[in-house]
């Protein structure tokens, strides 16, 4: 039995991903998660769920897994401003000591990089203390390969949206966050210019694209998004509601490259597009 350990599993990705793993009935899946964002509703079954901290990892897990899917950091741009305590010991601690765990265990890394270093011509990657953490660690995990030949594949998320995002809070994210205004009927916010890019990804394709790059992708620039890409006014247009503009925030790209030229030689392909999502979240009243 291949043993898979998922950080971060009971997040909005990771409990995706833990539960498409859970269909291979070869696979022993475990998730370590502090529950900072994770939550217990988002548990699947045929998982085995240890509540720690990545940077304790040597004291949580007890055995040597094939592949650790590492998605268990910080991961909010704006909000690293205010958090940059948590993004360092998320971020940089965590990530270190999972590195020290892989390469103890003969594991192969998984990780998940910020597209945000792709961000305005490769300026994003110093925005935010969330995208210099994120853009630095891209650089150990490859060193770990070099210094310690430490197996590695880097992922790059686009914006993921789907079933599981926050929907309220400091946290949510803007899909999810505007699937909630509409449902209570409050106008949707933007924040100034709302000119700025993104390049919505279904999570059902962040999974597919995650499954392929851990069996098979080595290296780095495995990135998984959609090459559509909108504005955010262009979004709050698709959903309808009344727009109130806010004020311009700190580490706000503009736009972002999408590098998944390796991904799709592996065969991946984005298959979901964003204005039907939003069409089935009316449909089922916002849900």
């Amino acid at each position: 039995m291949k043993k898979i350990l998922i950080t971060g599993g009971a997040g909005f990705i990771g409990s995706h991903l833990c539960e498409r793993l859970s269909l291979n009935s070869s696979y022993n899946i475990y998730s370590l998660d502090n529950y900072f964002t994770g939550s217990k509703n988002n548990h699947v079954e045929n998982v085995t769920y240890i509540e720690g901290s990545t940077a304790d990892i040597k004291k949580s897990i007890n055995f040597s897994p094939d592949i650790i899917y590492h998605l268990g950091e910080y991961s909010r741009v704006e909000q690293s401003f205010d958090d940059i305590k948590k993004v360092w010991q998320y971020n940089k601690e965590g990530t270190f000591a999972v590195l020290e765990f892989a390469r103890e265990h003969g594991s192969k890394i998984v990780y998940a990089g910020s597209s945000t270093k792709f961000g305005d011509g490769g300026l994003g990657r110093n925005a935010s203390p969330y995208a210099w953490t994120k853009a630095s660690n891209t650089e150990l995990v490859k060193n770990y390969g070099d210094w310690y030949n430490v197996p590695y594949a880097i992922m790059y998320f686009y914006n993921v949206y789907g079933q599981r995002e926050i929907r309220v809070g400091k946290y949510a994210t803007l899909i999810a966050m505007f699937c909630e205004k509409m449902k209570r009927h409050e106008p949707l916010t933007v924040v100034s210019p709302g000119i700025q890019k993104r390049n919505f990804t279904h999570i059902d394709d962040i999974i597919d694209g995650i499954l392929l790059v851990g069996e098979e992708g080595y290296g780095d620039e495995f990135g998984i998004g959609n090459e559509e890409a909108f504005t955010v006014l262009d979004v709050a247009r698709m959903f309808g509601g009344e727009i109130v503009m806010l004020p311009e925030r700190r580490g706000n790209r503009m736009e972002a490259t999408v590098c998944s030229e390796k991904t799709k030689m592996l065969g991946w392909r984005a298959k979901r597009h964003l204005i039907d999502y939003i069409k089935e979240c009316r449909a089922n009243g916002w849900k």
